[in-house]
């Protein structure tokens, strides 16, 4: 296991399986938050999420847009959890689909010099209705495009369905 991506639909249980996956390699680790308290609602999640993975004593790391930093500075294996989100910071920051991507590649390529594993959890977001809206689209185009790379770089790839895992690589 040294680079995994897990995806899967909304509350699918991609979070929880990626923290079991982490807890069974016994190893340090550095959990990489990408989310950020826009409104109440996810304050309240973001802080739930921290009062959950307390009890692990890893360490947390809350950064929404530098992901390739927190590689660079940690021996630790990685969940970054999750992609979706850091792909609607970049988008949210007015930054482009071949910017994502080139952030995306030195992610990648740093990944390939650590000895130390990542896990990536993303949302799949291809099985679902086409966005209404332009902004939606881009998103989701950006994001598909963003875990075709990611899923192509690993070591191992899982869909997770209604809690349970597929193992696709």
């Amino acid at each position: 296991m040294n680079f995994v991506f897990v995806t899967g639909g909304a509350r699918s249980g991609k979070s929880r399986f990626a923290l079991e996956m982490a807890v069974q390699s016994q190893q340090p680790v550095t959990f990489l938050a990408t989310a950020q308290a826009f409104d109440l609602e996810m304050a309240a999640r973001i802080e739930q999420h921290r009062l959950e993975r307390q009890a692990l004593a890893w360490q947390t790391r809350e950064e929404p847009v530098e992901i390739q930093q927190v590689l660079l500075e940690t021996s630790h294996l990685v969940i970054l959890d999750c992609l979706s989100l850091w792909v609607s910071n970049l988008l949210l920051a007015d930054e482009s689909e071949i910017q994502m991507q080139q952030r995306l590649t030195a992610i990648l390529e740093i990944q390939a010099t650590r000895t130390s594993p990542l896990i990536v959890v993303s949302n799949e977001v291809g099985s679902g209705v086409v966005p209404e809206y332009r902004l939606g689209r881009t998103y989701r185009d950006m994001l598909g495009r963003a875990n075709q790379m990611v899923a192509a770089a690993s070591s191992q790839a899982h869909l997770l369905v209604a809690g349970l895992s597929i193992r696709l690589k």
